[in-house]
């Protein structure tokens, strides 16, 4: 071999190479020396033209190259677009889809004021790691996008249409998990470019719900969010606002132009509705507290994480009153035997006889269902019901174990309770639970009776992989007042003497307090084990260490999750 420079022999197009006849010469040299000499002529700092263009072009749409954009957002005491995005993605790991992209609004507007007046059609979208220090790289991807309200208000062009449909896409085939920030005024009716009429043929809201049940979707919301941004945002799993955030299907011109009346932005869907009609998952007070929440959301859904610590589990034996009929405060024992810190609990706002929550136990992600005693005395109406089937689908869809801590007299009953669409309502406990490929842990905690208590089991005792009791536990077909009251009513009609009624009414519910005891129960194989509070975390360490590892299908485990 030899280094040198090839050159080839002249000859004229159509001229015949006869056998032998050489083609080519090598010419003898140090090609090496002169390529490095070439390189060393470089500039490696010199700023090329084209090059320079781009980065000028990619400049005007950061927040450095816009101060009077974000100091309109400083005015109202939000942060911008790219700002949410840096503190939800980890360092340096986002990389940014279409950041060049406009309005399409050339026909109305010079190309030069478009480039300022809407950088990246006001969506910023692409591709980062969240929470990538607790978990793999490949557990950490997460798709981001973002209205810019700094941009039309954050309204939907027809190029961040365009924009959004590709990384759905993507999402969908890669199955990445999307955090969506959703501010914005809805569609926008100045972009000029696009052909069409009504633009009703956008696959965007379409190809974003078919994202359902295959990857967890966040929305989060701070300020306004109206009309398509807010069909994006009730199309999420989770719902995360910002206590000045304005949600609704319609926003003020909207409204108008229906003849429905005159409004503010601000009369509009404002939490004070939307967090206690259910709309709102997690309320929070502002865009940092929704960007932790968001965080900590994901990462049920990215695994087990290996730093964990809870309180001293003697507390739980003390937590439940003795007198059976005191009250007593359910999140106090759900912080006591989860892991601490690890409670996230959603819609806390609406449906305050149901609880629910993402938690770990032993640093293992699960959902958690419990009923709530100072409400209803714990009594599942059909706000609470909805609020529980709908979280056991979302843990169904992403492998979650469900723990269920039950403490219930039953559904609630009475004309008005009917008027609320209560069989069905409450029916939908049922069906769910009976398509779930998750495990249940059942835990009663005092009251187990009829129905109510039924559901919350998974649809019946033997539905749960394990149900057990604390020493408080008791059971019945009915509360065992009312079914005292029925069952011995003529006994009771023929004692005259009110103190007399008083002490046989006492003694037959003492009787059937007796009967449906926990220990009872258990005698008749109608529930597993009756078990000292403290070892309730160790019967559901054990559950999940007898289970075939869980986690997202390849596929779906459900078809979609249910919005409401």
């Amino acid at each position: 071999s030899a280094s040198g420079i090839v050159r080839l022999v002249a000859a004229a197009p159509g001229e015949v190479l006869f056998d032998g006849q050489p083609i080519l010469f090598v010419e003898p040299g140090d090609v090496g020396a002169a390529v490095a000499s070439e390189e060393e002529a470089f500039d490696l700092d010199r700023i090329r033209p084209d090059l320079a263009s781009v980065r000028e072009r990619h400049f005007i749409g950061l927040d450095e190259g816009r101060p009077d954009a974000v100091a309109r957002r400083r005015k109202t005491n939000q942060r911008t677009a790219r700002e949410n995005i840096a503190d939800l993605c980890d360092p340096d790991s986002f990389i940014e889809y279409g950041s060049l992209a406009l309005a399409a609004q050339r026909r109305r507007r010079p190309m030069d004021e478009l480039i300022k007046m809407s950088p990246a059609d006001g969506m910023i979208a692409g591709i980062g790691a969240v929470n990538g220090a607790l978990f793999d790289e490949d557990k950490a991807r997460c798709m981001v996008l973002s209205y810019d309200y700094t941009v039309f208000a954050g309204t939907q062009g027809a190029m961040n249409h365009k924009k959004k449909d590709r990384m759905f896409h993507l999402a969908e085939q890669w199955k990445t998990p999307v955090v969506f920030f959703t501010e914005g005024g809805g569609g926008r009716p100045g972009d000029t470019d696009a052909m069409g009429v009504a633009g009703l043929d956008t696959p965007s809201f379409l190809s974003y719900a078919r994202l359902s049940g295959l990857v967890p979707r966040v929305g989060i919301n701070s300020g306004r969010c109206f009309a398509g941004n807010a069909a994006i945002l009730g199309t999420s799993d989770v719902i995360i606002a910002t206590k000045n955030s304005n949600i609704g299907m319609g926003g003020p011109a909207m409204i108008e132009g229906g003849g429905l009346g005159v409004f503010q932005p601000d009369e509009v869907g404002p939490v004070s509705v939307q967090a206690p009609n259910g709309v709102i998952d997690v309320l929070v007070e502002d865009e940092a507290e929704a960007v932790a929440a968001a965080k900590k959301y994901l990462s049920y859904f990215q695994g087990q994480v290996a730093q964990w610590d809870c309180a001293d589990q003697r507390v739980l034996r003390h937590l439940i009153p003795e007198n059976r009929l005191r009250i007593y405060d359910i999140r106090a024992v759900i912080e006591a035997l989860c892991d601490k810190g690890s409670v996230l609990e959603l819609r806390r706002d609406f449906a305050h006889g149901m609880v629910t929550a993402l938690i770990r136990i032993e640093g293992r992600p699960m959902g958690l269902i419990a009923n709530n005693p100072t409400h209803l005395a714990g009594a599942i109406d059909g706000d609470g019901a909805d609020k529980a089937a709908r979280f056991m689908q979302l843990c169904d869809a992403f492998g979650l174990p469900i723990l269920s801590l039950c403490d219930t007299p039953g559904f609630m009953v009475g004309p008005e309770a009917e008027k609320t669409a209560l069989v069905r309502r409450v029916s939908r406990m049922f069906v769910t639970a009976g398509s779930l490929s998750v495990p249940i842990f059942a835990v009663v905690l005092r009251k187990g009776y009829g129905l109510g208590a039924q559901a919350m089991a998974g649809g019946s005792f033997h539905a749960p992989f394990f149900i057990v009791s604390w020493p408080t536990g008791e059971f019945g077909g009915m509360g065992l007042e009312g079914a005292v009251r029925l069952g011995y009513r003529k006994e009771m009609e023929a004692i005259k003497d009110p103190v007399e009624q008083k002490e046989f009414f006492d003694k037959m519910v003492a009787r059937s307090y007796e009967h449906g005891k926990a220990v009872n129960m258990a005698s008749f194989l109608e529930i597993d084990e009756v078990i000292d509070p403290l070892d309730t975390r160790r019967w559901i360490k054990r559950g999940l260490a007898s289970l075939p590892k869980l986690g997202p299908a390849e596929g779906r485990r459900r078809s979609f999750v249910d919005t409401w």
